[in-house]
């Protein structure tokens, strides 16, 4: 009977070696990388007074926003200003030629002129004692009478002169000069823009909390603009009104802020972003990043005294860049993990790194103040 001997030739044998030299290498590789990868940091939440800013897409009027019409019915006789210019209160701005008011005045005067002749006639008679007394009290209501058309008749003719109601700005010209002008016809609009009413709409739940502040914290709410052009408008606003009704369909009721408009910057028409911030002290906050969400709902893991992770439901209040102001869930005496949460499971006993929450702050973007 034969045996067979196996023959390993050198550069298998050094290949092999090779693989059983580097084998514990490998495994001690994985051992490290394995326990680097649950090394996690933790740290504590923060109690802090924040600034907390609401963002609302607005649209800004001006406080008093007219049309001029015409009173009468006439021709265009003359136009007193030009596109863009502002107006002082009783400035002429339109004057209508009407056709029949002129001539029924003229009737008018010459009405008052025979009755005034008629009076001073007979007064005179019955000085004389030619006529009586009642004869002259007759012409005298006659006289009064024939005042009082007189008085219609130049009131309806001052119609046809258009002034400025108050001060404001003139928009567009609507009839060029010698057009004819139908009564109630628009001529122009007229624009009062020392004060801007910025109208937006506001949630339920954030009305709600306004409500709820407005006594105690009615002195540190801050009311500012932003432009189109993302700059802030110079002036500070205040909440002027609110309306009586929410909207039905889209669950919000509409707030009215007045800004002081010295410069006329703003126009009627406008468009801009309201910003409503309050300072909210001693608010809990936490880095967004130590937070996780399962079925829509926020947890955290709090670290215990065993060095035990809990997962914790938490209440988010307000959302700022990179941290979350809490409502409830957490107190600022309690350890939270900040970064690894993925790593660990609820029940885990966990070694951490521990983060000072000034030093955590200090590199976010968003710094409670």
């Amino acid at each position: 009977m034969s045996h067979c001997s196996m023959r390993i030739s050198p550069t298998l044998a050094s290949l092999l070696a090779l693989v059983c030299f580097s084998l514990p290498a490998c495994s001690t590789h994985r051992e490290e990388h394995h326990h680097e990868a649950h090394k996690i940091l933790a740290t504590t939440p923060q109690s802090k007074a924040i600034t907390l800013t609401q963002e609302y897409v607005c649209q800004i009027h001006s406080q008093r926003h007219i049309q001029v019409r015409a009173l009468e019915m006439g021709y265009l006789e003359a136009i007193k200003v030009k596109e863009g210019q502002p107006v002082k209160q009783e400035d002429l701005l339109f004057t209508v030629k009407p056709i029949l008011y002129s001539s029924k005045l003229d009737a008018e005067k010459a009405e008052v002129e025979l009755a005034q002749l008629e009076y001073a006639y007979t007064e005179k008679l019955h000085q004389d004692k030619v006529v009586s007394k009642n004869e002259v009290k007759l012409l005298e209501a006659k006289l009064a009478k024939a005042k009082a058309k007189m008085n219609i008749a130049a009131a309806e003719l001052d119609f046809a002169t258009v002034k400025a109601p108050f001060d404001g700005i003139i928009d567009r010209l609507q009839l060029q000069q010698g057009s004819l002008v139908q009564e109630g016809e628009v001529l122009t609009t007229l624009s009062d823009n020392s004060v801007m009413w910025v109208y937006f709409n506001v949630p339920e739940a954030r009305y709600l909390e306004y409500m709820a502040e407005l006594n105690q914290h009615k002195d540190e709410l801050q009311v500012e603009l932003v432009l189109a052009d993302h700059t802030k408008f110079s002036q500070a606003g205040k909440i002027g009104a609110i309306e009586a009704d929410f909207n039905n369909q889209t669950g919000n009721i509409k707030f009215r802020a007045d800004f002081p408009n010295p410069d006329r910057l703003l126009r009627h028409g406008q468009t801009g972003t309201v910003l409503i911030s309050r300072v909210q002290h001693d608010a809990v906050v936490i880095p967004q990043r130590a937070v996780f969400e399962v079925l829509a709902k926020q947890y955290v893991y709090v670290v215990d005294k065993d060095d035990v992770a809990h997962q914790r439901e938490i209440t988010v209040q307000d959302e700022l860049e990179d941290i979350y102001v809490l409502k409830s869930g957490l107190g600022v005496d309690e350890k939270i993990v900040l970064e690894g949460i993925r790593q660990i499971r609820d029940g885990d006993k966990v070694e951490y790194e521990d983060r000072h929450a000034e030093q955590v702050a200090a590199n976010l973007k968003y710094h409670a103040e």
